[in-house]
This record gives C-alpha cells, sequence and structure tokens, in this order.
C-alpha cells in the first residue's frame, strides 16, 4: 500500500489528464510498470456536493497510477490551480528517455528552465538524469560546481553537455 498519494485538483479536465498522463507514461522508453486508470466516480444531478450539477458527469474522484505511483485527481472548478511549487520528478536513464518526457509534456516554453517543464494542464515536472545527483553531489567541489552552472544555463537537460562540464572542470586542489 502507498501510504502518500498526490492528489490533483482539475478545474473540469481531471479525465482527460489521466487519459493524457497514462498514455505519456505507457508509451515511455525504458518503461518498467504499467500506467493505468484504476477506477472513476463521477458527479451525478442532484448530488449533495457543492457544484455537483454544474460538473454533472464529470470526475468527482479519479485513481490512476503512472509507472507503479497512484494519484488521485478530481474536477474541482476553477477554485485552485497548480503552481510550480509543486511538481513531481521524473528520473530519465538516458537522454532518449529525456527528450521523450520532454516532447510530449511541455507546453509552455517560458516555463523550461533547469530541467522543469509545465504540461498544457499547468502541472509542473521536473524531467531529470538519474546521474544528475551523482554529478551534483560529486566530492570534489570544483566538478560538482562544474555541473550546477552548465545545467543553471539549460531548458531541458543535456546529459553529454553535463558530462562535458563534469570532465573539463579542472580538478580541486583541496
Amino acid at each position: 500500500m502507498q501510504k502518500i498519494t498526490p492528489f490533483l485538483w482539475f478545474d473540469n479536465q481531471a479525465e482527460e489528464a489521466m487519459n493524457f498522463y497514462v498514455d505519456v507514461f505507457n508509451g515511455a522508453p525504458h518503461k518498467k510498470q504499467e500506467s493505468k486508470i484504476v477506477g472513476i466516480a463521477r458527479y451525478e444531478k442532484g448530488m449533495d456536493a457543492p457544484g455537483a450539477d454544474a460538473l454533472a458527469g464529470k470526475v468527482i474522484t479519479g485513481i490512476f497510477e503512472l509507472a507503479g505511483q497512484r494519484f488521485m485527481a478530481l474536477d474541482g472548478g476553477p477554485i485552485f490551480t497548480f503552481t510550480e511549487a509543486t511538481s513531481f520528478y521524473v528520473e530519465c536513464e538516458d537522454q532518449k528517455e529525456i527528450d521523450y518526457f520532454w516532447n510530449k509534456l511541455s507546453a509552455v516554453p517560458e516555463a523550461e528552465q533547469c530541467g522543469w517543464l509545465k504540461d498544457k494542464f499547468g502541472l509542473s515536472w521536473q524531467i531529470i538524469p538519474c546521474v544528475l545527483g551523482e554529478l551534483l553531489n560529486d566530492p570534489d567541489p570544483v566538478k560538482a560546481q562544474s555541473v550546477m552552472k552548465a545545467m543553471l544555463q539549460m531548458k531541458k537537460i543535456n546529459m553529454k553537455a553535463l558530462q562535458e562540464a563534469y570532465e573539463q572542470a579542472p580538478a580541486s586542489s583541496k
């Protein structure tokens, strides 16, 4: 059982978003687990819930899984929106996987920075290579800083450029 489940509030496009995310993750290179919609409960006319009549037929709770991670979603109207303060971090094995997720998810070019992007629903994602943490935490601070400096110049992460920044940095004189 998963102890913590992210719950996503959409205006009125929860079902579209769930289908979109499931399709994206099921098409991913290096997919290890199936992504799927587990279940959907819908608003009904006359339901004792705020705004239920206006949202009849829409998602009151939707459960879906992306690469084994469970999520819940609902259509709650335009009261709340997503912000960059919350994002989902996708670890990628290689540049092919970074490119895949970037091309499928990125919908707001002006929001792109350092591996972060925003999708067509306003949700923020971080598309990051697995090796980045290792490079940034290298015991040699000069190498780690060189990688950080290179990353800060990027929108979509370029693994080759990060590796070059690491390898070309002079060894520190600790």
